[in-house]
Order: C-alpha cells, then structure tokens, then sequence
C-alpha cells in the first residue's frame, strides 16, 4: 500500500491507496495534481529514508509528503 500525506494547518492527513487498484490511483493521481497545483511541494521518501522533490506522481512510490507553500510577512 503507498501513502499520500498532505501537511496543514492541523496536523497531517493520510491517504492510503493501492498502487495495483486502477481507482485508487486514479484518485491519488488526481489528488497529487490539485495539491501540487494549489502550490504544495511533493516529496518521495525512498527505502533508505532520502526525500527528493517531485513534480509528476509516479504511483509506485511507496510515500509521497505534500507540505504547503510557506507564507511570511
């Protein structure tokens, strides 16, 4: 099972999803686009715990971290 968590305000919010379920990936590609498009950063972790930055969902990653945009003044 893979995992998007999107960080907020509140916490963190996990979204479990089966990467061989067409529907599932379907809903998590979807919801890495409008996460991603409303100016979150997604980051893949790897086995060896690395993170890096990505910009296209790949449904084989295993953890992917969306953190929004930081705002300052």
């Amino acid at each position: 099972m893979a995992v998007q968590i999107v960080m907020d305000h509140n916490g963190d919010t996990r979204h479990v999803f089966d990467a061989k379920n067409s529907k599932d990936v379907l809903k998590a590609e979807q919801r890495f686009k409008e996460l991603t498009g409303a100016g979150f950063t997604a980051a893949v972790r790897s086995s060896s715990g690395q993170s890096r930055v990505t910009r296209k969902f790949d449904p084989s990653s295993e953890e992917t971290l969306f953190v929004p945009r930081l705002v300052g003044g």
